[in-house]
């Protein structure tokens, strides 16, 4: 006789048991089509996921958030090297303008230092060139003319034709000395000369300077006249080694020593 051990309520059934029913569980769901009807069901199919699904999704969605990466860093770097560019071009065009501000700041100074060196030659050409004393006029009575006219017995200047009212110049730089009433020489201006010498202005009808101002070559001095011992207008005009009378030199060959056609 064959014992079965009995099932209690609280004891569960052995494996051989578990899968007796099982597999007679499947035989009959087989037998009724319910296993066939679920496979070929596409609803039900699909709500099954594939094997793998997951994975996909999760590497698709890591590859686009690379891209994203990747492009954002392209862009950063492509921002970076357009300011680098920017700040390069900034850099030479301030350059440029810079060395343009320096050349033309030298062309500049270089024009007044020229302007300067010809302010000094002007100057010293002032102060060492000379004129007649009357533009367009011509001598009348030579040095050393012989004559009862003269105190002297003769002539110690040489005497320019001008009618009175003819401007008088200076006929180098120099300081006036003298300018007043002077006897038989009417109104005279006696001025020093920038060399040291004297220049004698005689018969003046009116004066332009005053003593101890300083004069010009060419600067008109004067008004030409008949002012003391004259026959007539002229200018008397004396060369000197000194300011006083009887200091006189040929005034001819003191012009033409200074360059003056006389």
């Amino acid at each position: 006789m064959a014992f079965t051990r009995a099932i209690g309520k609280y004891r569960r059934p052995s494996r051989l048991v578990r899968s007796t029913a099982y597999a007679a569980g499947i035989a009959a769901l087989t037998a009724t089509g319910v296993i066939g009807g679920l496979t070929a069901a596409p609803a039900l199919a699909a709500e099954r996921p594939p094997e793998g699904a997951g994975l996909t999704r999760a590497l698709s969605s890591g590859a686009s958030t690379a891209d994203r990466i990747g492009a954002q860093a392209a862009a950063q770097r492509q921002a970076a090297d357009e300011a680098a560019a920017r700040r390069k071009a900034e850099e030479r065009a301030w350059k440029a303008a810079g060395q343009a501000k320096r050349r033309a700041e030298g062309r500049i100074e270089k024009h007044r230092a020229a302007k300067k060196r010809a302010a000094r030659a002007a100057v010293r050409g002032g102060l060492t060139g000379y004129v007649v004393p009357i533009i367009g006029s011509y001598v009348t009575t030579g040095y050393r003319t012989g004559g009862s006219l003269w105190s002297s017995g003769s002539h110690t200047g040489i005497d320019f034709h001008a009618a009175t009212g003819t401007p008088v110049r200076a006929v180098g730089a120099g300081t006036v000395v003298e300018a007043g009433w002077a006897g038989a020489y009417g109104n005279d201006i006696v001025i020093r000369m920038h060399d040291g010498t004297y220049t004698q202005y005689g018969h003046l009808s009116s004066l332009g300077v005053t003593v101890g101002q300083s004069v010009a070559p060419g600067q008109r001095i004067a008004l030409s006249g008949a002012t003391g011992n004259v026959t007539g207008p002229h200018l008397h005009f004396e060369a000197r080694t000194a300011p006083d009378y009887g200091s006189d030199i040929d005034p001819v060959a003191y012009l033409r020593s200074h360059g003056v056609v006389v």
